[in-house]
């Protein structure tokens, strides 16, 4: 696998300002996001998983997901973990036009809005599906109000042609403070998933990494 695009390099993030790659800060903080959920049995073995561990992530949900499964969906926001927005059908955005990917999205932010009593936990982040995205619907979702979170480093969790001990390499030898992470908590990926989540978590805790969720 490109090491370009397992660990984002300083010139994308340099010709990509607008989008949050990382987040720096003095306390060797990192953050866990999870991308195309909730899933059925899947969402809830990571949630029990970050729940023994004592740690918030960041879930970026499709909404289309969240309309069949909003109890589970329920239990990311009752466990204190952030929450974003990944489009009502996770569109690819260099493959859909602007006003069609903007009507998804604002379809999954009402989804969103249904199922989220609490105003406060309202938000307005996004990750666009395959981290791809039009300067022209970007530019409209920061209108918006969205932050764009992008990553710093990729598990590849979802590829089935990458071994579950090199998906946890993807993580462990590019994770430096500040960095954000993306799993995913798919069918798709959870091979990978439930071998390099809970060694990942093992190896950067004792590297003495502190992990938060994006809000």
């Amino acid at each position: 696998m490109d090491l370009l695009w397992v660990k984002t390099n300083r010139l994308i993030k340099w010709l990509f300002p607008k989008y949050t790659w990382d987040i720096p800060n003095n306390a060797n903080k990192i953050y866990l996001t999870f991308d195309d959920g909730p899933t059925p049995e899947i969402t809830e073995w990571v949630l029990k998983l970050l729940k023994e561990q004592d740690i918030k992530a960041t879930f970026f949900c499709i909404g289309n997901n969240i309309e069949k499964y909003p109890d589970i969906f329920q239990k990311v926001l009752q466990e204190g973990h952030a929450i974003g927005n990944h489009t009502y059908n996770h569109l690819k955005g260099w493959k859909t036009a602007k006003e069609d990917y903007i009507e998804n999205t604002k379809s999954c932010e009402r989804i969103i809005k249904e199922y989220t009593k609490d105003s406060d936990r309202r938000s307005k982040l996004f990750r666009p599906p395959y981290g791809k995205i039009k300067f022209s619907q970007a530019k409209i979702l920061r209108q918006l109000g969205y932050k764009i979170v992008m990553w710093d480093v990729i598990s590849v969790d979802y590829d089935k042609n990458i071994s579950p001990k090199k998906c946890l390499k993807n993580v462990t030898k590019n994770t430096a403070s500040g960095s954000v992470i993306v799993f995913h908590d798919s069918i798709k990926a959870f091979d990978n998933l439930k071998f390099a989540l809970p060694e990942a978590i093992r190896y950067l805790k004792n590297k003495g990494f502190v992990f938060d969720r994006i809000d």
